[in-house]
């Protein structure tokens, strides 16, 4: 008579049938500083803590959090970076929250624009997309205030004559308010940077004639005139053709002769 398999050889055979056992990948365990900074990071975002709250001192966060002197002050170094803390020497000092606004938004998106070298047709594009829906916006929500910088904005680039770093400069101004009339603070960041970055990637200067500087006049006084009779639809519409006709005119830059920024007579 044949004997029943022992249990414990039957269990062994089934594990050696089993296939391959798991493997697990290499675990990172973050580093005391980066969760220290990250829970800091989170309490500012969230609004937990206010623009100007000052954190304890770093005596006190070492009592507090049970971690090194030298963890917890590179954990106010990454957020300094970061531009959410605020260091302060000397007595009265200490580390003070900032919380982000639309200076930090343009400042990140230059950095980004400059450090992966955004070619000028990728900047334009992105005005061409986002600048007529500030213009529509501006249209909907725009107040006295804000009429009146758009008209001394485009009344000192008239004034300008040919002082062509001022012409420039008032230009600027201009569309930076455009932004700043749609009340919207994205837009506003993304204007403000982008146009830094068109404007010092772009050498316009030699283009920048007395007839296109009428043009460009004309063109923000019709767009203008549309935010101020908050017609949203034809503040977008002449705001699209304007840049457009400026993104057309730079491509055309090294070959200036027989190029024109047009002016449509529609509207």
């Amino acid at each position: 008579m044949q004997s029943a398999e022992h249990p414990s050889r039957a269990a062994e055979g089934h594990e050696r049938s089993a296939g391959p056992r798991p493997r697990f990948d290499t675990l990172t365990v973050p580093k005391a500083s980066d969760v220290l900074a990250a829970e800091v990071r989170e309490r500012i975002l969230s609004g937990e803590l206010t623009e100007g709250t000052a954190l304890p001192s770093e005596r006190q966060l070492v009592e507090q959090t049970g971690l090194s002197r030298a963890t917890v002050r590179e954990a106010l170094r990454i957020l300094e970076v970061e531009k959410l803390l605020r260091i302060r020497p000397g007595r009265g000092g200490g580390a003070f929250v900032h919380r982000p606004n639309r200076d930090s938004l343009a400042n990140t998106v230059q950095l980004v624009i400059r450090g992966q070298r955004i070619r000028l047709e990728a900047l334009h594009e992105t005005r061409e997309a986002i600048e007529p829906t500030c213009a529509a916006l501006a249209a909907k929500r725009r107040t006295d205030e804000d009429l009146a910088d758009l008209d001394a904005a485009n009344r000192d680039l008239v004034e300008a004559g040919d002082d062509i770093p001022r012409f420039l400069r008032a230009n600027i101004r201009w569309h930076n308010a455009v932004a700043k009339t749609s009340d919207n603070e994205l837009l506003i960041g993304f204007m403000s940077a982008l146009s830094q970055a068109i404007y010092a990637a772009t050498d316009i200067e030699q283009f920048m004639d007395s007839e296109i500087r009428e043009i460009t006049a004309r063109a923000h006084t019709k767009i203008t005139d549309a935010i101020r009779e908050q017609d949203s639809p034809a503040a977008m519409r002449r705001m699209a053709r304007h840049v457009c006709g400026f993104a057309h005119a730079v491509a055309h830059i090294d070959r200036r002769d027989g190029v024109e920024l047009s002016e449509s007579a529609e509207d």
